[in-house]
């Protein structure tokens, strides 16, 4: 049963609270967070051991999740967000759900989960047809192509950096994540002047800095961009019910009042 949604309870005067669970290694998702949200809701980060951005790092560091997130239900948050994409698709199709109902059973209030949140915004976008950029080794670059192919969307071209160190991820700047997306894009020239267009440029990783290049790409592509830590701070404060404005088409969608 999932918990009732903090737009139900009575706050009082207080602030709002989010709760953010994040790779230990991950420098980014709490900045970026912290920069598009109103002086009236604050974050409260809890962290699980995580170095390396590999297949065995990333599902051990799963395990940690629930405990984090009940202590994070100790600081009476509204809402908590798992900020790890290829954390929350590890094990394939269901996981990301699974994992969100974990979460809110732990914390005791609702929860979302990177992987799950980029499928939500996506779909409020109504993409279809995406190109994927991405800091990540073969592996999992496939792994996520899998995730989200299984999620009904057309993965037209993707790029990975080949990086592992989470650190180094943590290091790229924004402006060479808009790079990325303006090579990843006129990779796929023609299909721009196709019926089959891309619908929408996904980057991924919470801990790649790429919120702050969404506004000058698309004002450059003419596309939705949608960020790992720009989805899941759209997704969780929806199910706070919390208003934020962020850069980005996605931050003027309205997703539904109970996605589940």
């Amino acid at each position: 049963m999932a918990a009732d949604r903090p737009a139900d309870r009575d706050r009082g005067d207080r602030r709002g609270r989010l709760g953010l669970i994040v790779p230990s290694s991950n420098t980014t998702a709490e900045p970026e967070f912290r920069a598009h949200l109103p002086d009236s809701i604050t974050v409260h980060g809890a962290r699980m051991a995580l170095e390396s951005v590999t297949v065995d790092e990333l599902d051990a560091m799963s395990d940690d999740a629930a405990r984090a997130a009940e202590l994070l239900g100790h600081a009476d948050v509204d809402a908590v967000a798992y900020a790890c994409t290829t954390g929350s698709l590890i094990h394939g199709p269901g996981f990301d759900a699974e994992l969100e109902d974990r979460l809110e059973r732990a914390a005791g209030v609702p929860a979302v989960a990177t992987a799950r949140s980029v499928v939500r915004a996506l779909e409020a976008l109504e993409a279809e047809r995406i190109a994927v950029a991405t800091p990540y080794t073969d592996d999992l670059d496939e792994r996520e192509r899998e995730f989200l192919e299984a999620a009904g969307l057309e993965v037209a071209v993707l790029d990975g950096r080949g990086l592992a160190a989470n650190t180094a991820i943590g290091e790229l700047r924004p402006a060479e994540a808009r790079q990325q997306v303006i090579d990843l894009v006129d990779s796929d020239s023609d299909a721009l002047e196709s019926p089959d267009a891309l619908d929408a440029v996904f980057v991924s990783c919470t801990n790649y800095r790429s919120l702050d290049a969404v506004e000058g790409l698309e004002g450059e592509l003419g596309l939705p961009v949608v960020t790992s830590n720009g989805a899941t701070l759209w997704d969780v404060c929806n199910a706070a019910g919390f208003d934020v404005n962020a850069p980005g088409a996605l931050f003027e969608v309205e997703s539904e009042a109970d996605r589940r």
